[in-house]
């Protein structure tokens, strides 16, 4: 097998068996018992011997310590925690469970290195659903969903239609609802015709900071989540989403495009009639939670997104495409407030995105392809931050 392939095991299994790289050649990895190492009829360098490959932890990676994947198959994705910490929500789609489009799920982080991880849906199952988000008070959630529209799954864009470009949906369907952690709808948060989604909370939980086109543009919005009242905070032309509060709720930090030429303003504009955006060059800006003072904080061309704060509010955690021309792996990186002092945090060979740390700042949780079989499974990981 090539040296980008694994073998797929158990869950139970996993925790035992790991991947060696032979004297450090790019030919074959051997999956091998720990407590009990047998090599076959490959000669093993005396001096060197076996050099361990941790299929979940690269070389490099010096931020993360006693890194655990939580799940095994399918496409599991944005993961952020509870604000005690103690659970994660995340969307997740298996077509081999049935799942044909992503749903939204809840589950209590283990605990101790025996437990498993173990979660339940609490969307309803209809239409597609993103962007999850717990309350502070752990009993409610929100997320968005298109089941207004209708049960079944949204159409995938036939991209053959617009030179086989990498574009995302704006379904008009999409609309921000607050549910019981029953999966009980409580509260519809949006209702204008249009695409509405991508929200998080500010760190008391009264305000939500969302993406909506409903004035013709994609743009940031503030609501107040008692009253409904909000206010627009971005107002320049490109796709401003994907937005976090700081923690002590006085910035903001989000990604956006902004098209220069006539030539991607025109694509821009052409795409969005349709519903739709090709989101292939984001920068990551920062600004006062008012949308004030904004500035682009990073110029490195290509895609940059998925931002997020630590959570002491000097730093900015992003994913980027940025070092490779042909558009990939993604991997995170870490950078001041200002733009200043880009450092690469993870090493995945395909794709490490939205990065959330614990609110006590000790962990931090990803999706990545690493450990995947060799499929193109996007799995959930956590691991203990070390500055």
């Amino acid at each position: 097998m090539s040296n980008n392939s694994n073998i797929k095991l158990s869950e139970k299994s996993k925790s035992k068996w790991q991947f060696i790289k032979i004297n450090n050649r790019p030919m074959k990895y051997l999956l091998v018992l720990i407590t009990c190492l047998f090599v076959g009829d490959l000669v093993v360098n005396a001096q060197q011997g076996p050099v361990l490959l941790d299929s979940v932890h690269f070389s490099g990676e010096k931020h993360f310590k006693n890194i655990r994947q939580l799940t095994f198959g399918g496409d599991n994705a944005e993961a952020y925690w509870s604000y005690d910490g103690k659970s994660i929500i995340f969307q997740r789609t298996n077509p081999k469970e049935g799942l044909n489009c992503d749903q939204i799920f809840i589950g209590k982080l283990p605990t101790r290195t025996d437990e498993p991880f173990t979660y339940k849906m609490i969307s309803s199952g209809k239409g597609r659903t993103t962007c999850s988000y717990f309350l502070p008070d752990g009993k409610h959630i929100i997320y968005a969903s298109t089941f207004k529209g209708a049960d079944t799954c949204p159409p995938v864009p036939d991209r053959s239609k617009y030179g086989n470009k990498y574009i995302w949906p704006l379904y008009d369907s999409y609309d921000i609802f607050m549910a019981d952690l029953n999966g009980k709808i409580v509260k519809q948060l949006t209702t204008a015709k249009g695409y509405d989604a991508e929200g998080t909370l500010s760190p008391d939980g009264k305000k939500m900071i969302y993406c909506s086109d409903k004035d013709g543009d994609l743009d940031l919005y503030v609501m107040d989540i008692k009253s409904g009242k909000e206010k627009r905070v971005t107002n320049t032309l490109g796709y401003d989403g994907g937005a976090w509060f700081s923690s002590d709720g006085k910035k903001i930090v989000w990604r956006a495009s902004r098209p220069k030429t006539d030539a991607e303003i025109k694509e821009y504009k052409e795409l969005l009639k349709v519903g739709m955006v090709a989101p292939t060059h984001m920068e990551v800006y920062v600004a006062n939670a008012d949308g004030s003072e904004a500035k682009q904080i990073t110029f490195l061309e290509q895609a940059n997104w998925a931002p997020n704060f630590t959570p002491d509010g000097k730093h900015i955690i992003f994913c980027s495409n940025h070092e490779y021309k042909r558009g990939f792996p993604f991997n995170m990186y870490l950078t001041d407030i200002d733009g200043n002092g880009l450092e690469k945090i993870s090493r995945d060979r395909g794709f490490d995105a939205f990065p959330m740390f614990s609110p006590d700042g000790k962990k931090i949780i990803f999706a990545s392809n690493r450990n995947n079989g060799g499929t193109h499974d996007t799995n959930l990981f956590v691991a203990d931050w070390v500055e």
